[in-house]
């Protein structure tokens, strides 16, 4: 498992019962996680002293309970500052596991000694995008969603990026990829980290199970000569570690060489010591 374990903002304090208490920076958030199938003796003070607790509803979806918290605070992750908010269905605009493939991309980019231009799908709000534009690569963000994209320039402008080669797309990531190999562009990285189903702008349906592997055949096209890394992010059960690896050995390997790697992502939880999955992930590099 790949462990998201370098934050001094961010942590898993205690997870039971179906929920997970968290220290986001100077504040407590209880938030459901349908990982945690076990029912451990609450003992955390935060349980009952939390800031935020998101209650599920039986009906689906649910609700923010607040306790003295602010609309929007501030967390770092090394050089990275991120604008927090809590938003629907129990977001904050971050997923903090996901620090540990910032970690490994980031580090990539500035050992390749040469100009990295990398390409970032369903950018959300633009966790990935940062991490590559401070570790010197020329971004391309793309997000169907038009308040995700501006979330993320604050977040740009927060973590000294305002000025960064970062390129800002509102638009559906199927078309524009599509609309990138007619140009003729290439990227030296490709990140991506679809969502389990959703709608583009003009209400064009998205199932991951039915989209993915079209989306990696499409992008490979996009990979330069001499391609640097490809990253998938997956958080539906159904598509596992050794899925992502499949398709990546199927339309990556046999163009670029290389290698594929995929496992679970996760969080430390300071209770126990033990690791909170929270996804799986895929990996090229070359």
């Amino acid at each position: 498992m790949w462990i998201a374990d370098g934050w001094k903002d961010y942590q898993v304090i205690d997870t039971s019962n179906g929920e997970k208490l968290e220290k986001w920076g100077p504040y407590t958030l209880v938030r459901p996680d349908p990982q945690v199938i076990w029912d451990t003796p609450k003992k955390e003070i935060g349980w009952k002293k939390k800031n935020g607790h998101y209650h599920r509803s039986a009906k689906g979806g649910g609700e923010w309970e607040f306790f003295d918290l602010p609309k929007v605070w501030q967390i770092n992750y090394k050089e990275l500052t991120f604008n927090l908010q809590p938003f629907s269905f129990k977001h904050t605009g971050l997923f903090p596991e996901q620090a540990t493939n910032w970690d490994w991309f980031g580090d990539k980019i500035k050992k390749a000694n040469r100009p990295i231009k990398v390409l970032n799908l369903f950018a959300y709000t633009g966790g990935a995008t940062l991490a590559a534009a401070k570790a010197g690569a020329s971004v391309t963000h793309v997000d169907a969603s038009k308040g995700m994209v501006t979330w993320a320039k604050e977040n740009a402008v927060s973590s000294g990026l305002g000025e960064a080669p970062i390129r800002w797309i509102v638009d559906d990531c199927v078309k524009f990829v599509e609309r990138e190999i007619r140009r003729g562009n290439h990227y030296d990285g490709i990140i991506m980290d679809p969502p389990s189903y959703g709608r583009g702008p003009k209400g064009e349906i998205w199932k991951i199970e039915e989209k993915i592997h079209m989306l990696v055949k499409l992008c490979v096209k996009l990979l330069s000569d001499k391609p640097l890394f490809f990253l998938i992010n997956s958080y539906t059960t159904g598509l596992q570690p050794a899925v992502l690896a499949y398709m990546m050995n199927v339309e990556i390997v046999p163009k670029f060489g290389g290698n594929v790697k995929a496992d679970e992502i996760g969080l430390p939880v300071k209770t126990n010591g033990l690791v909170l999955p929270c996804g799986a992930s895929g990996r090229w590099e070359d």
